[in-house]
């Protein structure tokens, strides 16, 4: 990979965050908006956004076809023409930071399979970029690595800090194409039968996708296909020189993993990325991720060593893991069975929650978010949860049908952890399209014309981004520890404090509309001005409790 360096200017003092949106004839800044400076970005409580690069935006219609990706595709299982260009808009227009999201993370954009499968759901491209054909390049569908770091930079200039997905287990499929890697670098055989460890890791994952051999510490060559594709596009030589300079600084031998996760570093040492959300991590052996952990560290350190000016904070390198099926349950041990693995240890900062979405359909609010607080501050404390709602590859959705999208929005903004927000959350984004088949139906184009132009639309998309800025403005809501007030109407507090830095509010749900009374005891003192910051009106604590008269049926309060 080339080694470019990210031209990004950070406009906001070191560790802000973004502030609520302000318009010209505003002529009092809120409480948040003084203070979102001076807001330090705790990732175990970030807003993060997970969109599919294809599907988000098209902003440049002339990288929709290459390689000649011509065959017709089953529904919505070819390109469709979203692409960097098109997230670094919206970023630019401000559709984020009105959310409320702090974080991006993005399908993989590396170059991918040039030709389709068919394995019985019509022709498939590899438009969701999990079928990688070269570490080393962009896909052109996506755009160009002159793209990525105008997104890095336009992201970083408003405090969105920038995940890429990495994939270390298995390449794309083999088709006419796209020949099968060398023996010394994969399998292609037994499929996993997910019955113990050794079945789910030493195997594939499902039929035509080559594994990764990561258990090999065997140095092989580069594959044929990959020094021929170089040597055409007259890359070869660089290529090769930092492969050797990189096993040389690291001493690591030349097996097929340490190949893939030194292409994978370069988007942090090129483009000072802040993370990766790592796929398939249950399917490659647990001190694969250590090696992964190790070597991300060492190009985050490198990063902002050669980039000072364009250092966020000091944060460290986000790792978090794909272990399908994991959940809060399992705090830290994932068990397969036969075995138990902590992929917490010296690895990963979180885990994506597979658990949410049952845990609120089937239980109360206050059971939730008493539970997640607990376990965040006790088993899993120093870590996170990434939890979800919708997701792109989970067919059983919390609302599939879309017809909770306000109740959607309140439980996982609300809820302790790291919230995702799956692209089209916040606007009703339908889930169900017709004439598709599998994951298909999770993954539609984005519903911009209906953010544009639909008032029920609008409206939704106003409550989640009101609970996203709240959220963003207080790490409290995502990080802190959870106390219940009072339960008729449920009100709860949520308090963080590090170092200097103390957070406190106390949020409203299930009220009535209209005029209610809040206790708001041993949280704020009595005079202090408080902001609803759903309602925007300013409220004074009077014997422990204030009084507010609104139309709607929550309250965010924080202090003026």
């Amino acid at each position: 990979m080339k080694k470019i360096i990210a031209i990004a200017i950070i406009l906001m003092s070191m560790g802000c965050k973004q502030s609520q949106k302000v318009t010209n004839n505003d002529m009092t800044k809120t409480k948040s908006e003084q203070t979102a400076k001076a807001t330090p970005f705790i990732w175990e409580g970030a807003n993060l956004y997970f969109l599919l690069t294809d599907r988000f935006n098209n902003a440049d219609t002339s990288n929709d076809l290459n390689f000649n990706r011509t065959k017709t595709p089953g529904k919505l299982r070819g390109f469709e023409g979203g692409d960097l260009k098109g997230v670094t808009q919206k970023i630019n227009e401000g559709y984020f930071t009105d959310l409320g999201i702090n974080a991006l993370w993005m399908t993989p954009i590396v170059e991918q399979i040039h030709d389709g499968t068919d394995e019985g759901t019509g022709v498939s491209y590899g438009f969701h970029g999990y079928w990688a054909k070269d570490w080393t390049n962009l896909d052109p569908n996506f755009g160009t690595m002159e793209d990525l770091k105008a997104l890095v930079h336009a992201a970083h200039s408003k405090g969105i800090r920038v995940l890429l997905d990495a994939v270390v287990n298995h390449t794309g499929p083999v088709t006419e194409k796209d020949p099968v890697w060398p023996d010394e670098w994969v399998r292609t055989n037994p499929q996993c039968a997910y019955d113990n460890y050794e079945n789910t890791v030493t195997c594939t994952l499902v039929k035509n996708l080559p594994d990764i051999k990561t258990e090999s510490n065997d140095e092989v060559e580069l594959p044929p296909q990959l020094v021929e594709k170089w040597k055409a596009e007259g890359r070869y030589e660089q290529e090769v020189d930092e492969l050797d300079a990189f096993f040389k600084r690291t001493g690591y031998p030349r097996a097929p993993r340490f190949y893939i996760m030194k292409w994978l570093s370069d988007y942090i040492t090129d483009f000072g990325i802040d993370g990766y959300r790592v796929d398939t991590v249950k399917h490659t052996e647990a001190y694969v991720w250590q090696e992964f952990r190790e070597i991300c560290d060492a190009a985050f350190v490198e990063f902002k060593r050669n980039n000072p000016d364009k250092v966020l904070d000091d944060n460290g390198f986000y790792l978090v893991g794909e272990v399908y099926n994991y959940g809060i349950s399992a705090e830290k041990a994932f068990d397969f069975g036969d075995k138990k693995v902590n992929y917490f240890d010296k690895a990963f900062n979180s885990l994506i929650n597979f658990e949410s979405k049952w845990n609120v359909a089937q239980q109360t609010k206050e059971q939730v978010f008493k539970r997640y607080s607990d376990v965040l501050h006790s088993g899993l404390k120093g870590y996170g949860l990434l939890n979800y709602l919708s997701s792109h590859d989970d067919g059983q959705p919390f609302d599939p049908e879309r017809k909770k999208p306000f109740e959607t929005g309140t439980l996982l903004l609300l809820t302790p952890g790291t919230s995702q927000v799956y692209y089209g959350d916040e606007s009703a984004r339908s889930l169900k399209i017709e004439g598709t088949q599998g994951d298909a139906t999770l993954r539609s184009n984005m519903n911009w014309e209906a953010i544009a132009n639909d008032k029920k639309t609008k409206t939704i998309l106003a409550h989640w981004q009101k609970l996203g800025q709240f959220r963003a403005n207080h790490p409290a809501v995502g990080a802190g520890k959870h106390q219940m007030l009072t339960e008729v109407p449920y009100v709860f507090s949520r308090m963080y404090s590090k170092g200097d830095f103390k957070d406190e509010v106390v949020i409203v749900l299930d009220a009535k509309k209209g005029r209610k009374i809040v206790d708001v005891f041993n949280v704020f003192k009595d005079g202090t001005n408080l902001r609803d910051a759903y309602s925007n009106k300013q409220v004074t604590v009077e014997n422990g409790k204030v009084t507010i008269d609104s139309e709607f049926s929550i309250a965010l309060f924080e202090k003026i």
